[in-house]
């Protein structure tokens, strides 16, 4: 297979991630150009895949005017900065790979949609959750029949609340009005998810969710602006000095640490939270996502569905209860539990034990098995071979406007 040449348009968390598994996998994919309006991000990336000067861009609009270089795009920009390069790139002839979520809107996911169509180049979209190793077991065991009938499913995402207070509170999709609702920005593959294991569409949605205790009114007595003026930070879950500190004892350098600065040190962290938005008291921020979250959805066929979204617990995996009509799954990322009615006897199955070598990559293996599976479909110029299609992500996304609207509206929506 000839390398596929990529254009990457974001230099942040998301594009530098990608930009790394394609770096170790060179008989894959080769990284050819990057638009990044930020120099301290752009070109350390370009430098390690030896991009030359003429395609370093601080504006993808110059790298959509030049002559099409790259055979893909990766689009890892902010949420509100997806609809136009895809766009522009689309009628480039790049084939496109799209952060989640595609866009902000109804009309503007559909319209990247029809922009790839109407171009006749592949358009893969980041709901990583579906090409996890974990994913591809659990949909074997369940297409396998060993449970029967999927009846209903709990599903939960637990963000942690450091996590969540580093992206939803401080972070970069704090405001629904610059990014998303905290439902597209954060759970749109959740949902996406669902539907890929039920095997079906939703056709009923109701959903309830506020910012509950990320608000001015519960600050602590005395809390300052900032983590670093605060006389009570030291006895509060969400100082900013203790989270980030903690992942520089680790030895963290990536992830979150890299959001705040592109080269991590104690001295340039501690500059970081002085000055910037993340070491601002996560009470006193102009924040205004939800903190907690529930979705109820009803399935053709009749299955029913539950998702939570909240912030407040312990970091870890995604959890999964799925009742069958012969017996019930458990999964909590590690581990898939499955219960038999008839033997009453429960097996354990180690997802690592399964795994292809991936467990270790962002969302448990999630990112590698995206660009593993989207690269080759380029090389190969087969839509038969991108697993989450942008028309299949495009019914995932108007699952999720939805969902949204019913917690809005206080209703039940129903989809066509």
């Amino acid at each position: 297979m000839t390398a596929v040449r990529v254009l990457i348009v974001g230099a942040g968390s998301r594009g530098s991630g990608y930009a790394e598994w394609i770096r170790e996998h060179p008989e894959v994919a080769e990284v050819v150009g990057v638009a990044e309006p930020r120099a301290e991000y752009r070109e350390p990336l370009a430098d390690a895949h030896g991009v030359s000067p003429e395609r370093r861009f601080a504006d993808w609009r110059d790298a959509a005017a030049a002559a099409r270089f790259a055979d893909a795009a990766l689009v890892c920009t902010l949420d509100d900065a997806h609809l136009e390069p895809s766009l522009a790139l689309a009628d480039r002839g790049y084939h496109l790979l799209v952060e989640k979520p595609l866009a902000q809107t109804r009309a503007d996911c559909a319209a990247i949609v029809a922009a790839a169509q109407r171009n006749n180049v592949l358009l893969g979209v980041c709901h990583v959750l579906r090409y996890a190793p974990y994913t591809r077991l659990l949909k074997e065991i369940i297409d396998s029949g060993r449970i029967g009938d999927i009846v209903s499913v709990n599903h939960l995402e637990p963000v942690g609340f450091w996590h969540q207070a580093h992206s939803y509170v401080r972070g970069n999709w704090r405001r629904t009005a610059d990014t998303a609702p905290m439902l597209l920005a954060k759970s749109c593959h959740d949902l996406d998810w669902l539907r890929h294991i039920i095997g079906g569409d939703a056709e009923r949605v109701s959903s309830f969710g506020s910012l509950r205790h990320f608000r001015p009114e519960n600050a602590p007595a005395g809390a300052a602006q900032r983590c670093l003026d605060c006389p009570v930070e030291h006895d509060c879950a969400y100082s900013a000095p203790r989270i980030y500190g903690r992942f520089l004892a680790e030895g963290r350098t990536g992830w979150p640490l890299d959001v705040l600065t592109p080269k991590p040190t104690e001295d340039t962290v501690l500059a970081a939270l002085r000055d910037g938005p993340y070491g601002r008291c996560v009470y006193h921020s102009d924040n205004d996502v939800v903190d907690h979250q529930v979705v109820s959805l009803e399935f053709s066929g009749g299955t029913t569905a539950t998702f939570t979204m909240t912030a407040f617990n312990r970091a870890r995996p995604r959890e999964t209860a799925l009742f069958g009509t012969r017996g019930e799954l458990f999964c909590d990322g590690a581990t898939i539990k499955v219960y038999d009615f008839r033997t009453d006897s429960t097996e354990t199955i180690s997802v690592a034990a399964a795994n292809d070598g991936q467990i270790d990559t962002g969302h448990g293996g999630g990112d590698a098995g995206l660009l593993a599976s989207f690269l080759p479909a380029v090389a190969a110029n087969d839509p038969a071979m991108v697993a989450t299609s942008g028309a299949d992500a495009l019914r995932s996304h108007e699952l999720v406007f939805a969902a949204e609207e019913a917690r809005l509206t206080g209703s039940v929506v129903h989809l066509s």
